[in-house]
């Protein structure tokens, strides 16, 4: 008897069909870009920063009701700035979903249906 392996998928394969369904069902969402990189001006080599430290992945206004949407791979783990912004993020009032795939967005985004 042949055994079945879960498939594990990327984090951009992930967020790709996130997106996708948002657009489907006509959501307010935007994707959010964060990090830093390093670029020359004048000579000189300098840091940049953009967005909020560990911000999540997608912002979807649902309802009035601001919500996170951290997207990661099978395997992938939030870091700790991430999981400080999901905690600030719950404290004033929005909502924050981890999605491991597809299924586990809706599933989730689905439920504040019912919380509001």
């Amino acid at each position: 008897m042949a055994h079945l392996r879960a498939v594990k998928e990327k984090e951009k394969d992930v967020q790709r069909s996130i997106l996708d369904y948002l657009e489907l069902i006509g959501a307010f969402y935007y994707r959010n870009n964060s990090g830093a990189m390093v670029a020359e001006y004048k000579g000189k080599k300098r840091l940049l920063r953009f967005g909020a430290k560990g911000s999540p992945d997608i912002i979807v206004v649902k309802n009035g009701l601001y919500i996170g949407v951290e997207v990661k791979g099978t395997d992938g783990k939030q870091s700790e700035d991430q999981m400080d912004f999901a905690r600030r993020l719950i404290k004033a009032g929005g909502e924050y979903i981890l999605a491991h795939s597809l299924d586990s967005f809706v599933e989730q985004f689905r439920a504040l249906d019912n919380k509001q």
